[in-house]
């Protein structure tokens, strides 16, 4: 489990395609302090196995499986890219920002940006699938940063809008993003339940 709180900003420095899979390998010189094969790294967002890790060089490598590929944008990676970072929450950590499980729902799409002196506020478009798990006030995790939902629209497309404050514009790639970019989505898990369980009590 992660939190939402990005802990540094690394770089691609390897994507390696294979059959049905990809490996990537990042760099992260906070990430790798204490990184062991078999633990668990965020990368924008997407929860990935360490496979390799050399912490004296602050790189490590993860499997990408090809459902991974199929619903992130880990696929569309190249060297030299930013990418955002965190290691997979303690049990006994502070939960900065919301439950968040590494398990992207899809990929929206930047809309606009606007710029005010104290955050940007961003609107992104997101699949319609996932657009009733989005409500105002509500967690989302975009690219892995936790963020609160400023305001939804669902015509004449479904987009919501968050506000990005300085810290994080500086300290994760979202103060990188332009319109046009595609971002990886995960909505609030307590949603996706709730609709569940109310869906098997109105079958019962």
């Amino acid at each position: 489990m992660f939190t939402g709180i990005v802990e540094e900003r690394g770089e691609v420095i390897d994507l390696e395609r294979l059959k049905d899979s990809a490996r990537l390998t990042a760099r992260g010189s906070r990430v790798t302090t204490d990184a062991r094969p078999g633990d668990s790294i965020a990368v924008d967002g997407c929860c990935l196995t360490v496979v390799e890790v050399a912490p004296d060089q602050g790189r490590f490598t993860v499997d990408v499986m090809a459902e991974s590929l199929a619903r992130t944008t880990i696929g569309s990676l190249r060297p030299g890219v930013s990418v955002n970072l965190e290691r997979a929450v303690r049990a006994d950590g502070r939960l900065g920002g919301h439950i968040v499980q590494g398990h992207i729902d899809g990929t929206g799409r930047i809309l606009s940006r606007q710029s005010t002196p104290h955050w940007d506020l961003v609107e992104i478009a997101v699949p319609a699938g996932l657009s009733k798990y989005v409500a105002e006030k509500g967690s989302i995790a975009v690219d892995g940063v936790s963020l609160t939902v400023a305001a939804v629209q669902d015509e004449p497309e479904p987009v919501f809008t968050v506000a990005l404050i300085p810290t994080t514009l500086r300290l994760t790639t979202l103060g990188l993003k332009v319109p046009g970019d595609l971002v990886n989505l995960e909505v609030d898990v307590i949603a996706k339940y709730v609709e569940r369980l109310s869906a098997e009590e109105v079958s019962a």
